[in-house]
């Protein structure tokens, strides 16, 4: 349904920094960088069908958004060790903890998931609904 994300952030050196970080154990890597801005996707070979034009989240030179919007970004990890990993991961690079990892039996009994909000406010989770 959604073809991509794009959001403002105020210091595009210190978000690139972040979310090559936090972004990383999920499978995603920076595939682009054009004035203003960067593209996240997965590996061109996954993405087969539409090669490197396959990158779903961007991030360009402001202004945020003052304040952020009420909502989230989830981005889809490929394990419960994925998940983990983002958290500590985006923590490390700048995050403010929003929710360790862990069930979320709320939504559904496979539901794991941790939250983060990076440096300009933006909610963002890292979620898999594999059971392990």
């Amino acid at each position: 349904m959604i073809d991509h994300v794009s959001i403002g952030v105020a210091d595009l050196a210190r978000s690139k920094a972040f979310y090559d970080a936090a972004l990383a154990p999920l499978g995603y890597e920076r595939r682009a960088d054009v004035p203003d801005a960067c593209g996240y996707g997965r590996p061109a070979e996954e993405n087969s069908a539409i090669g490197s034009h396959a990158l779903a989240f961007w991030i360009e030179r402001g202004p945020a958004s003052a304040p952020p919007p009420a909502g989230h970004i989830c981005f889809r990890a490929p394990s419960r060790g994925a998940v983990q990993a983002f958290h500590r991961a985006a923590l490390a690079a700048g995050g403010r903890d929003n929710g360790a990892p862990g069930l979320r039996p709320h939504y559904h009994p496979t539901y794991y998931a941790a939250f983060v909000v990076d440096p300009d406010g933006y909610r963002i989770e890292a979620v898999t609904h594999t059971p392990e």
